[in-house]
């Protein structure tokens, strides 16, 4: 597993996921202490000369007037992370938690959030020990950031609190010693350095863009399964339709698709067995293609939130005169830009599911399935075969359109009238995590469902060579349903293979193949 460097500037969502999901290492690159230093020294300078800077040498929201004595800053900062772990309900996934405290440390490296180096050493020393704290997932209204989750993630840095740690909750202090490390005593503004930003949201945001990605991709091979069973009619996949409109993932998609069922000798041709299909196939692209923009538009905004600078205030070192330097007191802890990527990432992943549902639908219904038996079952009546995996599907997608309704456009005013406009970004990144887990098990269902429609057409030797690999997959767990048997065991086998990208990476490495042969 390699090691992820972290500079403030080149972190990527990869980097995100393989330290947060896989357990890489992280480590502090070199050319990043300069800038930390140096932003240091002006807080520090700061508080020498008593200085009045917000968040510094002052209190905090609506006590920004109130100045604090050099003698209690200490105090200040302890003080700050206490009053200000406040969320409730469950503890956030593991994987999420040590995503913010990646991300955290590397928006110190950035250099100007004026945090110790030893601070931000002590929390990547912390992750790299596998001592995850216990973060409740709501409290956050996503400006002035991430303030409640990320407080409980610097308790228990301060030796506070409790903490996942060796497969047990444990209180921090006893982690900590355990793993040879030592509770950081906070100096002036290292409070807000640790918690004023957006890094909980975007933690949220990273995993589940790249989910997301993967996703969007699977449904492209779990929908060509079903064109195939329904002896769907390729014409509406031709480059000079798409190329017609010019949206760039629809393009995309198309020759996606086209590139699946290559070599597939049980789909038509306009005319064959009817002049053309329902929107649910004949539109996969435009529908899908849609969500791969959006989902590449979230992509973006969250791997530039990745390498930003989000407390406040922030301290800007002057190379040419290392005694000057400004601090200026804005608002890049504001979560407007992750919320509006995670309402629409939600509402993208939400319409890969809505319209796999819809295929689910065509395959078990005898009206629509173009000679299937009804409910993709022999004997039907003594068994029920799929009937009741449509109305779960068909649950899970009205649930996502719950879901889907954005939290970006609320906002309450908090700290007595200072904070009055938040952005709700964790809420719009938790909603969208939700999703995705819906939008995956309904894909999973259509991919059992399109299987059995495949064998019982007679099997999988007319598929296409990447579809057929990725049948392969899905069989090696889940058997074809002779008779009735309980389908929660195949639905929770065939949703592991979705997410772990089982499914996707056996319909690639089979297009690579092909790609290799010729």
């Amino acid at each position: 597993m390699e090691t992820v460097v972290l500079d403030g500037r080149e972190a990527s969502i990869k980097d995100v996921v393989l330290v947060a999901r896989y357990g890489a290492s992280a480590e502090l690159a070199l050319e990043a202490v300069p800038r930390i230093e140096a932003s240091r020294e002006i807080v520090e300078r700061c508080v020498d000369e008593s200085l009045i800077r917000y968040g510094i040498t002052t209190g905090f929201g609506k006590f920004c007037d109130v100045v604090i004595s050099r003698e209690s800053n200490a105090l200040l900062q302890r003080n700050l992370i206490m009053s200000h772990a406040v969320g409730v309900g469950d503890p956030l996934p593991e994987e999420v938690v040590r995503a913010m405290m990646l991300l955290r440390a590397n928006a110190i490296a950035v250099g100007n959030s004026g945090a110790r180096l030893s601070t931000v050493m002590a929390l990547l020393d912390m992750l790299n020990a596998g001592i995850v704290p216990v973060v409740p997932e709501k409290g956050s209204l996503g400006a002035s950031g991430d303030l409640a989750p990320l407080s409980h993630m610097a308790l228990s840095l301060c030796g506070m609190g409790e903490c996942s740690y060796k497969g047990r909750r444990v209180p921090s202090a006893d982690a900590l010693a355990d793993a040879g490390l030592e509770p950081v005593e906070l100096a002036a503004k290292e409070g807000l350095a640790l918690i004023n930003g957006t890094q909980c949201m975007t933690a949220i945001a990273a995993l589940a863009s790249f989910d997301a990605w993967k996703l969007a991709r699977t449904a492209d091979v779990v929908s060509m399964l079903t064109m195939q069973a329904l002896r769907g009619v390729t014409d509406a996949f031709d480059p000079r339709v798409h190329e017609a409109r010019g949206q760039f993932g629809q393009i995309e998609c198309a020759a996606n698709l086209r590139a699946l069922l290559g070599g597939s000798t049980c789909v038509t041709r306009q005319g064959q067995e009817r002049v053309q299909d329902p929107y649910t196939l004949r539109c996969i692209p435009q529908i899908h293609g849609a969500s791969r923009d959006a989902i590449g538009y979230a992509f973006d905004v969250v791997s530039r939130e990745i390498n930003a600078a989000t407390d406040n205030p922030l301290i800007f070192a002057n190379p040419e005169d290392p005694s000057g330097g400004d601090i200026i007191s804005g608002g890049n802890f504001h979560g407007q830009p992750v919320a509006f990527a995670m309402d629409f990432l939600g509402i993208a992943v939400a319409e890969l599911a809505n319209v796999s549902e819809r295929r689910i639908e065509r395959l078990v219904n005898p009206a629509l399935s173009n000679g299937l038996p009804a409910f993709l079952v022999q004997d039907g009546g003594l068994n029920s075969g799929f009937m009741i995996v449509q109305y779960s599907a068909a649950s899970l997608v009205s649930e996502n359109k719950v879901l889907a309704h954005p939290a970006s456009v609320d906002s309450i005013p908090s700290s007595a009238n200072q904070e009055d406009h938040v952005s709700m970004g964790t809420i719009a990144a938790r909603k969208a995590r939700e999703i995705l887990g819906n939008a995956r098990a309904v894909i999973a269902m259509e991919l059992l469902a399109a299987c059995q429609a495949v064998d019982l057409r007679g099997g999988p030797d007319s598929l296409s060579p990447a579809t057929r690999a990725a049948y392969r997959v899905l069989r090696s767990a889940a058997p074809m349903v002779d008779k009735d048997r309980i389908m929660q065991d195949d639905i929770q086998a065939a949703i592991a293979l979705v997410a772990d990208g089982a499914i996707l990476r056996a319909a690639e490495d089979a297009l690579d193949a092909s790609a290799d042969e010729e």
